[in-house]
């Protein structure tokens, strides 16, 4: 009777073996089956988030009137940064050690910062310039060496078109860590000239001839006025300081006028031309 009943509860083992495998990987199911619906319930959160993060970024910007092109490179710089965390989130749901993960990227930014370092100075310059806007589109400048009319202001670099017509491309960094002359900023600028009497020609009748046609230059602003005065001497004779002003799209146009006036004044007045005088004393 015994032998019977051992006989009898000898299948039962692998029946048991069954169940308890079925049990484990029911409860494996149903693991990750948690994980990866907390997973889509995590992304779907946090791309909302990121979605409401980003407006509220972009309206605040714009608020600020900041420009479209930072507007832009920022949206795009916060975008990129909150889905890496998301994504770094949603791998710490399945178990992934983000610790590790995270050092590695921030190894990767270190390399990259290191290697880009050039490209991530003009970058931070460029931002700089957008924010706080020495200069924009269209006005005349003076930096990096260069001397042009601003075409086109990046995060970058900078193009500036040469009075010559030549396209240069400065890096931000060079422009922004040296002098920015803008001679568009202000509503005028001076034009500076000299004007050579000869020895015993009237300055002050000279003075009074220019003062009188500097007034009648086209473009040539009545305030302040002009400025004609006696700045030095030279061998030649009296020199005077001769400066109208003028807006910088004018500049050369007066430039040019005022030297033809200089001209034409002192032939009209019948003014002898100036030389250089030498006296020579000889051995008795």
């Amino acid at each position: 009777m015994p032998q019977e009943q051992a006989a009898a509860a000898a299948p039962a083992a692998p029946v048991d073996g069954m169940d308890k495998l079925i049990g484990e990987l029911v409860e494996l199911g149903t693991d990750v089956g948690m994980k990866i619906v907390g997973a889509i319930l995590l992304l779907i959160v946090g791309r909302v988030l990121i979605g409401m993060i980003r407006k509220a970024f972009r309206v605040t910007m714009e608020k600020r009137n900041m420009d479209q092109t930072l507007v832009r490179y920022m949206d795009s710089f916060a975008s990129i940064s909150l889905n890496i965390l998301l994504l770094i989130a949603i791998l710490g749901v399945f178990g992934v050690e983000t610790t590790t993960f995270a050092g590695v990227l921030a190894a990767a930014g270190v390399a990259i910062g290191m290697a880009w370092s050039g490209l991530l100075a003009n970058f931070a310059a460029g931002i700089f310039m957008i924010v706080l806007k020495p200069f924009k589109v269209g006005d005349m400048i003076q930096a990096g060496g260069v001397v042009g009319v601003v075409e086109e202001l990046g995060l970058f670099a900078t193009v500036v078109n040469t009075p010559d017509n030549i396209r240069t491309i400065i890096g931000n960094n060079k422009i922004f860590s040296d002098n920015i002359q803008n001679f568009t900023a202000n509503p005028f600028r001076r034009v500076d000239l000299q004007a050579q009497l000869a020895h015993g020609v009237d300055v002050d009748d000279a003075i009074a001839r220019l003062q009188k046609r500097l007034a009648t230059i086209p473009n040539a602003v009545s305030d302040p006025k002009p400025d004609v005065t006696l700045l030095t001497f030279t061998l030649a004779g009296p020199v005077l300081a001769v400066r109208p002003y003028c807006h910088n799209d004018h500049y050369w146009d007066v430039y040019f006028a005022t030297n033809k006036a200089i001209q034409e004044e002192f032939s009209q007045a019948g003014y002898p031309a100036p030389n250089h005088h030498y006296l020579i004393h000889k051995p008795s």
